[in-house]
């Protein structure tokens, strides 16, 4: 088994909100992976005394522990599960009514032995890749804010309005009842060659700058590696600052891959 992960800061002066784990049992069977984006709120209150990476470093820890040694829960379960515990911990300090009380997106996939499934978990705009033995290769994707019209997340206040909303989009933030928004499903083992997370500052690649598809995103973290893929990202966007006189996307953001192949 192959496993390789790197995540890096959008920049240098302010900490990295993304998070990024894989984990394998004792027992030798099987593994899993965890990959958070943590969501940067605007300045100003946001009820949490904590901060962002605080949160997801919470988050992830229990989603990890949760997913190995609860095999027994589905991952949905596992992410309501962590979001319940994590809010404990500063329900007593903080106001998690708050809109933008510290949340993330969630990607997780899960994989026992070979007779087994490889489980998948995604909430929000990160991305999962699976592939075949042949070399396919699947995106899991939660797609609901991309399909949202893209005025209605101009302003903080337009963007609020639809976070964590029917008709809006969802995050892992301190209620456990938006796991089962998730979009999840599982993959008989034998179909599964690799898989692969990328929050969006990775994916940024395929999505922002179309310099391949997911099939050729994969390729790439095969043969370079997840610092490899963020590299490539973070020279697009200095070759697209040159370019262009105004920039209307964040320049470089947080960015989190993991590669595990079978």
């Amino acid at each position: 088994m192959r496993i390789e992960l790197a995540t890096v800061p959008g920049a240098p002066e302010r900490p990295n909100e993304d998070w990024a784990s894989v984990a394998l049992p004792a027992s030798g069977q099987g593994g899993t992976l965890v990959v958070l984006d943590g969501v940067t709120p605007p300045k100003g209150d946001d009820g949490c005394v904590h901060g962002v990476p605080w949160f997801t470093a919470r988050l992830g820890g229990a989603l990890v522990e949760l997913s190995v040694s609860r095999r027994d829960l589905t991952l949905t379960e596992i992410l309501a599960e962590a979001i319940r515990r994590t809010a404990d911990t500063h329900r007593g300090t903080c106001d998690l009514s708050h809109v933008r009380t510290p949340q993330a997106t969630v990607v997780m996939a899960r994989w026992g032995a070979a007779a087994d499934a490889v489980e998948h978990l995604v909430l929000s705009d990160s991305t999962l890749l699976l592939e075949s033995p042949g070399g396919r290769v699947r995106a899991v994707l939660d797609d609901r804010i991309d399909r949202l019209p893209r005025e209605s997340l101009l302003t903080h206040a337009s963007a609020d309005a639809l976070r964590n909303a029917e008709g809006g989009f969802y995050t892992a933030a301190a209620d456990p009842g938006v796991a089962v928004r998730a979009v999840t499903g599982s993959t008989p083992r034998a179909e599964v060659r690799a898989v692969a997370a990328l929050t969006d500052g990775a994916s940024r690649w395929v999505d922002m700058f179309a310099e391949g598809g997911w099939t050729e995103c994969l390729a790439l973290l095969r043969k370079e590696g997840p610092q490899g893929l963020i590299d490539r990202v973070r020279a697009l966007e200095e070759s697209a600052k040159e370019r262009t006189a105004v920039i209307r996307w964040k320049l470089h953001d947080d960015a989190a891959a993991v590669f595990a192949e079978l």
